[in-house]
């Protein structure tokens, strides 16, 4: 398999990162989530610009993976956490964790991963949270492989259409 090489991603790859979101998301979940909204879950949540405003926000940072020749094929995004009712202070967030499916299976989600840990630690948080579609059976085992635990729901809009999302934590310290 191609090597991976992981970097912290800026403004200037707000393209990239747009492509890769929509088709990592779109593959992951046209199984049950209806055309329309997802469509237009895509054109706003996985913009350009929605990465461009992101990544100039100082609490959010992209790990962005390529291949050696530029090619973008998964990128884990930290924040800030959006979970009010469960989270603690010290928590930081792991909102998307995306591998396009060719690079899935080889250690490179556990690459990634560590990736994101990091960061958590370089400022200094204490448990990182993540939300994950609870139908996503293949994510759901690899976070508990890695150490996160269930600690309650969230409902997740793609559109106009909820899907309930189970919440994760994992301590860092």
């Amino acid at each position: 398999m191609t090597p991976v090489i992981w970097r912290k991603a800026g403004v200037h790859d707000a393209d990239a990162l747009a492509l890769l979101g929509s088709a990592t998301f779109l593959a992951t979940f046209a199984f049950d989530h209806p055309g329309q909204p997802l469509v237009a879950h895509l054109r706003t949540e996985h913009s350009p610009e929605y990465y461009a405003n992101a990544l100039a926000q100082p609490g959010v940072d992209i790990v962005m993976g390529e291949t050696p020749l530029g090619a973008p094929v998964g990128y884990a995004m930290i924040t800030p956490p959006s979970h009010p009712d469960l989270q603690q202070d010290g928590d930081i967030e792991l909102k998307r964790i995306y591998l396009l499916g060719p690079w899935q299976g080889g250690g490179n989600g556990r690459q990634l991963l560590e990736q994101a840990f990091a960061i958590a630690a370089e400022r200094g948080a204490k448990r990182m949270l993540l939300a994950v579609y609870e139908n996503n059976e293949k994510a759901v085992a690899f976070y508990e492989r890695a150490g996160f635990t269930a600690i309650g729901k969230t409902v997740f809009m793609v559109g106009d259409v909820p899907f309930r999302d189970m919440v994760y934590a994992r301590p860092l310290i």
